[in-house]
């Protein structure tokens, strides 16, 4: 790009080739940027003419960068996160700010997180507020893309490998992750259940009847799917879409169920529940939480996930 065609260049061009970029797909990018299919093919034109480049191709169902869109982009991208930051850096005021954000958990990581969240919020927004909805699904993507939610926090493996596999082929995920904490899975039953004398077998487990913490309501979850691993299965008897569900009927009843082990004190039924290991190995168990790539630059954003973060650090101190 020689001086002349610098010194004319309007930035939104800029802003239309990275998200193409990072979509690969004309039709996504248009969507995300809230321009029509046509205009962004236009913003293309115009930035082949001052390159003296084709920038992309089509490729299957979307587009492939060229050789030199492919060098041009880390640069463009990262001038334009500069810029966005020089131009809004204190845009967020927790303290007189009036944010409304919406969070996806389920009621384990929730009962977790929020004491200590609200702690935060009391002290620092005391004008934001916070609604928390019921997490659904392993994959949280739709709800992020057109739910209306900010941050979905949860179990997530199958997405976080779909992350780390466009990462790998460098193209820039739609979403982003942190870590928050681990945890572990434990077997739980009422006290004096049959099981409840010694240790647990892997046979005694499977005979037992089971209920099963499901968000989608499938009869089915990674515990089946490890004891399939081995040409094992339970039999499920009963789906609830909450821990604190599961922690109440298996205390009156001969069923077992599996829940994370911080939890179990937080369930008011504590004093009647025996726990044990889970007689199988199972990949560990981390808790994300998840964001649309479209909110990673924003100020109130970025406040709110590095709240979330105190807020774990803070729980995990006490």
């Amino acid at each position: 790009m020689n001086e002349l065609n610098f010194r004319t260049l309007d930035l939104n061009l800029l802003r239309v080739f990275d998200e193409v970029m990072a979509e690969r797909n004309l039709t996504r990018a248009a969507h995300n940027l809230s321009m029509t299919q046509p205009a962004v093919s236009n913003a293309l034109r115009r930035l082949r003419e001052l390159t003296g480049d084709d920038l992309v191709r089509r490729a299957g169902y979307g587009v492939e960068p060229t050789p030199l869109a492919a060098t041009l982009w880390p640069t463009v991208r990262e001038a334009l996160q500069q810029l966005r930051g020089a131009l809004a850096p204190g845009a967020f005021e927790p303290a007189t700010a009036t944010h409304h954000f919406v969070l996806a958990m389920a009621d384990a990581t929730a009962a977790k997180i929020m004491p200590a969240l609200v702690q935060c919020l009391d002290r620092e927004a005391p004008g934001v507020t916070l609604r928390v909805l019921p997490l659904t699904t392993r994959d949280p993507r739709e709800l992020l893309e057109h739910g209306g939610v900010d941050l979905a926090i949860g179990h997530f493996p199958g997405v976080l490998a779909e992350l780390s596999a466009s990462h790998l082929q460098d193209h820039v995920p739609r979403f982003q992750s942190r870590r928050l904490y681990d945890t572990a899975y434990v077997v739980v039953m009422r006290q004096g259940h049959p099981l409840a004398a010694g240790p647990l077998t892997l046979d005694a487990y499977c005979a037992a009847r089971h209920l099963l913490v499901s968000f989608s309501g499938r009869p089915w979850g990674f515990v089946d799917e490890a004891l399939a691993a081995q040409s094992r299965r339970r039999r499920v008897v009963l789906t609830v879409n909450q821990f604190f569900t599961a922690g109440q009927v298996v205390a009156t009843s001969d069923l077992l169920t599996v829940l994370p082990h911080h939890f179990l004190g937080m369930t008011g039924q504590e004093h009647a529940l025996v726990h044990r290991p889970l007689p199988l190995e199972l990949p560990p168990v981390h808790v994300d939480m998840l964001w649309h790539r479209q909110s990673h630059g924003q100020a109130a954003q970025r406040w709110l996930r590095d709240t979330v973060w105190r807020a774990v650090a803070q729980e995990a101190g006490a």
